[in-house]
């Protein structure tokens, strides 16, 4: 007798207990292969598919996309071999029959649906469109969602009479308004946040980095390391050494708070927040402590074009005890990171500018970046707050103490 297995939602990750149905990517009743992606799942820090766990047919979604699970909840069910019973074989044969004919109408149609993302073949199935005269922007001549979405607006406004009615979501097209549903990748951050800030006694101390030393060593070796390592060479690197070595003189802002005790860690695992379309994601270096600048320029450029690809797996934003946030790339002058429960601090990054500052009884102008931290009082005092930012400052002034350690 054929063995049905179930399709569960899966460890989503530290903190992490539930998930939206981003997509199925494979219907009712149509074959599956063993580690085929059958369905699609979006949490507030990445978006995973979920394999199938044998060969067989999936018999049922038990959720439709955009309901949310939770951790175990069951999918749906993958029936192992194939179908038996008469009643299966029929179902079967009439669900695999209209899923061929599906596909061939697709790819007579326009073989470029069946090379694009499973979104584009889903509305172009649901909605029967023609896509042969769609102009196609996604790489190789792939369609994108947003050249259907485009095309369906152009027809919609094609057939609307000129004395019909305009009704508000017509008059939203017109540019006065748009009102769109919240992500639920945004709608997860947004309640982090928030409860960041409603739980943690959260403060912000500030300094300024004068970078001369640092953009000198830079200049003076990038060429040399990037054809050693095969990559450039950046100041994300160099502040993760840089806190990595505070953090050892400043514990408490490597801890967390769990109940009424102080988890102390003694591991440093660096999360650096990268912006995607979707959203901010902190994917992690783990043992940043035990790096080089070589491997933590690597690791930072592989997986931040993972996290802007939504291909980060829940490994790769697990178990961070601190975060690095750098809104200087955006042309951000000063501001106040929110922590990254339950972690205790997070530094915030900033544009390098040229100021005039007083060096030894003379103005001078330099490259100056502010710097800002964010910490939890409830275990971080004022003095080492301060402490922190002012030995990140020595380390980045002065880039051979990182060398030397001390």
């Amino acid at each position: 007798m054929a063995k049905k297995i179930e399709i569960k939602v899966p460890d989503l990750g530290e903190s992490i207990v539930e998930a939206i149905i981003a997509s199925w990517l494979k219907k009712k009743g149509e074959t599956v292969k063993k580690d085929e992606p059958i369905i699609e799942l979006e949490t507030d820090k990445v978006t995973l598919e979920v394999m199938s766990p044998c060969d067989g047919v999936l018999m049922n979604h038990a959720f439709h996309e955009g309901e949310v699970v939770n951790i175990g909840q069951v999918l749906g069910v993958v029936k192992e071999g194939g179908l038996t019973t008469t009643k299966d074989i029929k179902k079967g044969k009439k669900m695999s029959a209209q899923i061929l004919v599906e596909k061939k109408r697709a790819a007579s149609s326009d073989f470029r649906v069946e090379k694009s993302g499973p979104s584009v073949r889903k509305i172009v199935r649901e909605k029967g469109i023609e896509t042969r005269e769609i102009k196609a922007s996604g790489k190789e001549g792939r369609l994108k969602k947003s050249d259907i979405l485009e095309a369906m607006q152009t027809i919609e406004e094609l057939q609307t009479p000129v004395d019909a009615p305009v009704s508000p979501s017509q008059k939203d097209k017109q540019g006065r308004e748009e009102r769109l549903p919240m992500s639920i990748l945004r709608q997860r951050i947004a309640e982090r946040l928030k409860a960041s800030q409603n739980t943690a006694v959260m403060l912000t101390t500030f300094n300024e980095i004068d970078m001369t030393a640092s953009m000198a060593m830079r200049k003076k070796y990038k060429e040399l390391f990037e054809k050693k390592h095969g990559v450039k060479l950046g100041f994300m690197s160099m502040f993760t050494h840089a806190v990595v070595h505070t953090l050892k003189e400043i514990p408490a802002l490597n801890a967390e708070i769990d109940g009424k005790e102080i988890v102390y860690k003694y591991f440093y695992n660096i999360g650096i927040a990268v912006g995607t379309e979707k959203g901010l994601v902190v994917p992690v270096i783990n043992n940043a402590d035990q790096l080089s600048m070589a491997d933590i320029e690597r690791l930072l450029k592989e997986k931040a074009q993972r996290a802007r690809e939504g291909k980060l797996a829940i490994e790769d934003i697990q178990g961070g005890t601190f975060t690095i946030s750098n809104g200087g790339i955006y042309g951000s002058m000063l501001s106040t990171p929110i922590i990254n429960p339950p972690q205790t601090g997070i530094i915030g990054l900033h544009n390098i500018q040229n100021r005039p500052v007083a060096i030894e009884n003379k103005v001078e102008i330099r490259p100056m970046m502010y710097v800002a931290l964010s910490y939890d009082h409830r275990l971080v005092d004022g003095k080492e707050a301060v402490t922190f930012l002012i030995q990140v400052k020595k380390y980045i002034e002065d880039p051979e103490r990182m060398l030397l350690d001390f």
